[in-house]
């Protein structure tokens, strides 16, 4: 259900940007704002992984008799997954996330904190959720998101400038008014698709770890731990906005928010643990 609802949430924002794109910027106005958001989202997508380790400062692992290694090196091969690089992040606050372009070329990092807090089995419900955002191709879907919604919002600056700068000839052919109404309200729109996109793959990377380790209720312990955490209001140090999609737990979610839903890059813990819950009961009928 989530994967569909993913091809289903891209599609309709490519199609949003097509359409926006041709009918406000024109054939060249649409390609300029997809080259660019193209190009900046793309490298990310290749360099991002070391940028991130090294804003977190982590550090490889490469005792093979660690927990956290011995675990994601079971998971891996029950995946039949290569084997990720797995690196330790020098903070106490519970926290994990994963990393890399490809299957080939991926990293999963876990916090001090998170092999301090949780008991092997919600460890494993961890790492197994890290590994299931690798096996999905999770990082290369959100960048498909961001370059479109990038792409969306770069055309909505060029229609604000529009509508300023026109001069009275094109007045008369378009609405300068709608056009700022429309360039405040499409890259609002094309963010929320992007984030809605973010918390299916959520979803389903929880059920992908549950379905791994054949234990939903070690995943559901773990979440409910680091959510409580979180809610403490400890952070993790120098977690930044741009990286807070990355971890399985929001760094910031133990913080208050008005800006609801829409905008969040998770689902809810309790809903996640309440998915988790109905997964149990079909895999005990299995």
């Amino acid at each position: 259900m989530e994967q569909i609802k993913t091809v289903f949430l891209l599609t309709f924002l490519t199609v949003l940007f097509v359409f926006i794109g041709y009918s406000f910027g024109g054939t060249n106005g649409m390609l300029i704002a997809f080259l660019i958001a193209g190009g900046m989202n793309f490298y990310a997508y290749y360099y991002s992984d070391q940028q991130v380790l090294k804003h977190y400062d982590a550090t490889p692992l490469e005792d093979v008799r660690h927990p956290v290694y011995r675990i994601t090196q079971r998971l891996t091969q029950k995946a039949g997954l290569p084997m990720p690089k797995v690196y330790l992040i020098p903070d106490h606050t519970p926290n994990a996330f994963a990393t890399g372009r490809n299957h080939e070329h991926a990293a999963v990092a876990v916090t001090m904190g998170l092999y301090e807090m949780l008991n092997e089995e919600e460890l494993e419900g961890v790492i197994a959720h890290e590994l299931s955002h690798i096996k999905h191709y999770d990082i290369l879907i959100g960048t498909i998101a961001a370059v479109f919604a990038g792409a969306i919002a770069m055309i909505a600056n060029m229609m604000q400038f529009g509508a300023m700068f026109s001069n009275s000839n094109d007045r008369q052919s378009s609405n300068p008014i709608m056009m700022i109404v429309m360039a405040i309200l499409l890259p609002i729109a094309a963010s929320i698709i992007q984030m809605t996109v973010s918390r299916s793959r959520e979803f389903m990377a929880d059920e992908g770890a549950a379905r791994m380790t054949g234990n939903p209720a070690g995943l559901q312990s773990a979440l409910a731990k680091l959510e409580n955490y979180a809610r403490s209001g400890h952070q993790i140090h120098n977690a930044t906005e741009q990286t807070a999609h990355m971890f399985i737990i929001n760094p910031f979610s133990g913080l208050k928010s008005n800006i609801g839903n829409l905008f969040r890059t998770h689902p809810t813990t309790e809903d996640r643990i309440a998915r988790l819950e109905e997964l149990k009961f079909e895999l005990k009928r299995r």
